[in-house]
């Protein structure tokens, strides 16, 4: 037997190591590991535009449920990461963010059928898609860390609990990572004793936004066109990458495309925020215990309630940012260990740092030119020592 034949069947045999569907304590613990990222990022949104935190939260559960029945695997559904941040400082209209969505859903649809990823998946180098990773790492431990700051005793405590379920595993391999869960309860128990019990108010059915002209122009430029580059790298060849690193499954990168294409088709005319996958929600997911298709669900059923009963903004506010901080720093810490298995360290932590002090879009930009010239300086050298 040849040792490629060895390693395919090994690698068939990591694949079926996780069932499609497990219903456990530590699928709900991974099912809200990704909760660190998606709640901030759309109570901010919530708060500096008019949209309605409710109907974000309706589609996201129920795209966490459709999702997990379809992979079958831990993919994540999440916020898309710049037009959040964008939104939020810039204070944009629910208007142009739902354009900037329907921009970019049309786009990664087409993408998905024309097998357009796939072909950017040949063309982006590794290191690239691995310098994204390592970048938004950072970026999420500056987030972190601002939040941690803000509530550090409770942030503290948050993170020796993680802590010591994560050295509890090492001894003990049957004890579940619930950490996610045990913050979490943590963070609602305390809000609750400082602020007491918000009041419930049901959910209004989601209207059409018809976003206008003038709202696509500046959708498009502020929010889509900074984001398109986001989802290629990190939301879909990340991804597929880092999924080939966790639970030894390959997703075909065109199909997540398909799928964050139809989210917000589906979602953003009705009031839904722009949705995309991303490794930094899988490796919260894989960090806390999701292994299964079954985390996604839980996730969705978790949602639905929230967002029929308790999407006031007063209800979200009452966790303090100190769980938040508590969980991103994890998240990051295991985003950035799968972000070193890369074909250049110059490549990846050169990106890495424009992500953190520049953006996402430059990063990629550069990155993609360091990469192609180190190649061809690299194809020349060998072309220069082979002799005549």
């Amino acid at each position: 037997m040849g040792w490629s034949t060895f390693s395919r069947m090994k690698e068939r045999n990591q694949s079926h190591k996780w069932p499609d569907f497990r219903f456990n304590l530590e699928e709900v613990a991974g099912s809200i590991g990704d909760y660190g990222t998606l709640i901030p990022i759309v109570l901010g949104v919530s708060l500096v535009s008019n949209v309605n935190l409710g109907h974000i939260l309706l589609f996201f559960s129920l795209w966490y449920i459709i999702t997990g029945l379809y992979y079958r695997m831990p993919v994540p559904v999440e916020p898309m990461k710049a037009i959040g941040a964008i939104a939020i400082a810039g204070g944009l209209s629910g208007e142009e963010i739902a354009a900037s969505g329907i921009i970019l859903g049309v786009l990664f649809l087409v993408l998905g059928f024309c097998k357009g990823m796939k072909f950017l998946q040949a063309k982006v180098p590794n290191s690239v898609t691995r310098g994204i990773q390592l970048g938004l790492a950072l970026i999420l431990l500056k987030t972190a860390f601002q939040y941690v700051t803000g509530d550090y005793v409770l942030a503290a405590i948050c993170i020796s609990v993680i802590v010591l379920f994560s050295l509890a595993g090492r001894f003990a391999k049957r004890i579940p990572d619930v950490s996610a869960i045990v913050i979490l309860l943590i963070g609602i128990g305390t809000g609750i004793f400082t602020y007491g019990i918000p009041d419930i108010k049901t959910i209004s059915l989601p209207g059409l936004i018809i976003p206008a002209f003038q709202d696509f122009l500046r959708g498009g430029w502020l929010l889509a066109i900074p984001q398109a580059p986001l989802t290629v790298t990190n939301a879909i060849l990340a991804t597929s990458l880092l999924m080939q690193d966790l639970v030894h499954r390959d997703v075909d990168p065109d199909k997540l495309s398909r799928t964050i294409g139809l989210m917000n088709l589906t979602s953003v005319p009705f009031g839904g925020f722009p949705m995309c996958h991303g490794a930094g929600g899988l490796a919260a997911q894989y960090r806390f215990g999701a292994r299964t298709g079954g985390s996604n669900i839980i996730s969705g059923l978790v949602l639905l309630p929230i967002a029929v009963f308790f999407a006031s903004p007063e209800f979200i506010k009452i966790i303090p940012i100190g769980v938040f901080g508590a969980l991103l720093v994890f998240v990051a810490f295991e985003l950035g260990k799968h972000s070193l298995k890369t074909e250049s360290y110059l490549v990846t932590v050169v990106m890495a740092l424009l992500a953190l002090t520049t953006s996402i879009t430059i990063a990629f930009m550069v990155g993609i030119a360091l990469a192609y010239t180190l190649d061809r300086l690299k194809k020349h050298r060998e072309t220069q020592s082979t002799p005549n």
